[in-house]
């Protein structure tokens, strides 16, 4: 097996084979290439789009925001569902989201934005490239956010094989779709409950095996399709199955701001903003930094937390309350609430914890009331109370 080392200086990334390495281990290599390929500081790394409104000026909306943050934390907590009305600020909160993390080191020029230090992040070419000792150029590039329009078609979000060209010439011509660009970021799906059902499988598939596989005609194409699935909608519009309302990890409803001085406050924070967007973000440019190192930290943090076994039980013993089917609901709150407690700079994760994030992972999995669309929270929080009463 060959390892992979990067050279900052040349922007070079080069693989080396087993007799050119010293006796260090796999881990110490990947960890020294890491701290080697250290991404720009966000003041100073080149930004290609337009202005984005900066995550930390968002007011209100604390449940979705939370959301986000837990899932950049931990990306397996399974994406999150954000329904509401219409100009509540959903877009522009995930979009600030994406823009607020650091810039990602890919392999130059590869359409899978493949991590140079993870295979499970790279593309079946960029593995043969790495074992066959070939130098890799790298780039730092804005982690992706993809939009995934309600029009879009099969192949558009999964890609395509040229099939004349694998006949004639014997090559596997691949064009990659919306999944491909999305991978080790951000997967947007607004409108998602006007989403075609089929699509909406294709996507979760994805998202929870981190792979897409696209066949046609007796020709099977795979590649890493690693994001974080955002879907938004209006509840009012239609709502999603059952089975796929599990598939989210998390559920947050957002409303309408009511007080007259907070909603003057936000249309003027956004007036000000498209006046002067540069002027805005160097406002904002130290909270900015301060959240981004929070979520960094908290990320360095999440493998030494550990939910002691009692606490578990009592999640079990929630989700078997509720009568959620299946055993995601007992995961998800499982990883929210070590993600929570990282969030907070903590190592012990606490009754309070849980309490904090259990709403979100379960009450869109709930056995619906017909006259009800999604638990209000009040069933999730009478099981909690249930289940710890003797801890609070």
């Amino acid at each position: 097996m060959r390892v992979l080392s990067l050279a900052v200086g040349a922007g070079v990334c080069t693989a080396f084979a087993p007799s050119q390495r010293s006796a260090a281990t796999r881990a110490e290599l990947d960890a020294a290439a890491v701290a080697e390929v250290e991404a720009p500081a966000m003041g100073t790394r080149k930004r290609t789009t337009s202005p984005v409104f900066p995550f930390t000026a968002v007011i209100g909306q604390e449940d979705m925001k939370l959301a986000l943050q837990l899932n950049v934390i931990d990306p397996k907590i399974g994406g999150v569902l954000i329904m509401g009305e219409r100009g509540t600020g959903k877009s522009t909160t995930i979009r600030a989201m994406t823009n607020l993390l650091p810039d990602i080191p890919c392999v130059k020029d590869d359409p899978f934005n493949s991590d140079p230090t993870n295979p499970a992040e790279q593309s079946t070419e960029v593995r043969a490239m790495i074992s066959e000792g070939k130098d890799l150029e790298l780039e730092y590039a804005q982690v992706p956010m993809v939009d995934l329009p309600l029009g879009a078609t099969e192949d558009r979000v999964c890609g395509t094989i040229d099939i004349e060209k694998a006949l004639t010439m014997g090559e596997k011509a691949f064009e990659p779709g919306l999944l491909a660009k999305a991978n080790r970021g951000f997967l947007y799906v607004d409108e998602v409950n006007l989403l075609d059902d089929h699509l909406v499988d294709i996507l979760l598939d994805s998202a929870a095996s981190g792979v897409n596989t696209v066949e046609r005609e007796g020709i099977s194409v795979r590649h890493p399709a690693r994001f974080v699935l955002v879907g938004s909608g209006n509840p009012e519009e239609g709502e999603l199955r059952p089975q796929l309302l599990d598939r989210f990890g998390m559920y947050t409803e957002v409303r309408t701001v009511k007080d007259p001085k907070l909603r003057v406050e936000i249309v003027e924070q956004r007036t000000a903003f498209d006046a002067n967007p540069e002027e805005w973000l160097a406002k904002y440019k130290e909270e900015e930094m301060a959240m981004q190192k929070r979520l960094d930290d908290a990320k360095a943090l999440l493998p030494s937390i550990d939910i002691p076994m009692d606490f578990r039980v009592k999640i079990a013993q929630i989700c078997a309350d509720l009568d959620v089917d299946g055993l995601r609901g007992d995961l998800v709150v499982n990883r929210c609430a070590k993600a929570y407690t990282a969030w907070n700079g903590r190592t012990e994760v606490t009754v309070a914890d849980i309490q904090a994030i259990v709403g979100p992972c379960l009450a869109h999995r709930l056995r619906k009331d017909p006259m009800e669309q999604i638990d209000s929270g009040k069933k999730v929080g009478e099981a909690f109370e249930r289940a710890f009463l003797d801890d609070l």
